[in-house]
C-alpha cells in the first residue's frame, strides 16, 4: 500500500533577474514500510523533494499525498501539526535547539503538540540511542555523532509512520555513520516505518529496498533491488 504518492511535482525560486526550477514535475509513489534512497549531485533537487514530501515548504505546482490526503490543502497550522505527529525530520546539520539538553530537544515535538512524554519509551530510546549519561548535556557538549543520535531521537519517539532522513550521515564518519544507519534500518523494519534517506554514501544507497536518482530537479532513474 502506498503511503506517499508525490505527482508533478514542481518548486521554483527567484534567483536575482531569474528564476531557479528546482524540481520540475516530480511524479513518484513510496509504499509504507518501504526504505528509499534519494541520490543525485548537489543542487538536483533531492532536498527539496524532501522538504516537500514532509510539508517543510510548499510547492509551486503539484500535490503531495500523504494517506490519500492532499497536505498542502492544510494550513500553516496544519502543517505544522503534521510534522509533529506524522512525520520524523532528520536533518543534515541536526537542528537542535542549543539551550536545550539532550532530552529537551528528543521530546520537544511532543511537548510542543501538548502530548505527555511516553518516559518508558524516552528511557528505552536514551539507550537504544546510548545517550543514557547525556541526558543534561547541551549539544555544544556533545560530538557530532551524539548530536546526530539527538536529532534521530527526536525524530523516532513519537513513533511516527514515516521518517525522512536528509543526509543524515553526511557529516559524521564510517563508525557513526554505520551505527546512525543501523538506528534508522531497525526503527523501518521493527516498527514498518517508511523510511526515505538523501545520501552521497553509496553503502547507505546499497541499505535500501530502492534507490532513485534525481538530476536537474528531474527522477533520471528509479530501481528497486532485490
Amino acid at each position: 500500500m502506498d503511503i506517499i504518492s508525490v505527482e508533478h511535482l514542481s518548486k521554483e525560486y527567484r534567483e536575482g533577474e531569474g528564476v531557479v526550477r528546482a524540481l520540475d514535475d516530480v511524479s513518484l509513489t513510496i509504499g509504507q514500510g518501504e526504505f528509499l534512497a534519494i541520490i543525485g549531485s548537489s543542487g538536483s533537487g533531492k532536498s527539496t523533494l524532501l522538504h516537500l514530501m514532509g510539508g517543510v515548504d510548499r510547492p509551486s505546482s503539484g500535490t503531495v499525498r500523504v494517506n490519500g490526503e492532499d497536505i498542502y490543502q492544510r494550513s500553516d497550522e496544519q502543517l505544522a501539526v503534521f510534522r509533529r505527529r506524522e512525520v520524523g525530520l532528520v536533518y543534515q546539520f541536526y537542528n537542535l535547539i542549543p539551550v536545550l539538553d539532550v532530552v529537551e530537544n528528543i521530546t520537544l515535538p511532543a511537548r510542543l503538540d501538548g502530548q505527555e512524554v511516553n518516559e518508558r519509551r524516552l528511557a528505552s530510546m536514551l539507550r537504544s540511542l546510548g545517550l543514557e549519561r547525556q541526558e543534561h548535556l547541551l549539544p555544544n557538549q556533545l560530538s557530532g555523532g551524539q548530536q546526530q543520535r539527538v536529532a534521530i531521537g527526536r525524530a523516532l519517539l513519537n513513533s511516527p509512520s514515516i521518517v525522512l532522513a536528509d543526509e543524515p550521515t553526511g557529516n559524521l564518519d564510517s563508525k557513526n555513520s554505520a551505527e546512525i544507519m543501523s538506528l534508522l534500518r531497525a526503527s523501518n523494519r521493527d516498527l514498518r516505518q517508511t523510511l526515505v534517506v538523501i545520501t552521497h554514501d553509496e553503502n547507505v544507497a546499497l541499505m535500501a529496498d530502492r534507490v532513485v536518482a534525481i538530476e536537474d530537479g528531474r527522477i533520471v532513474s528509479d530501481e528497486r533491488r532485490a
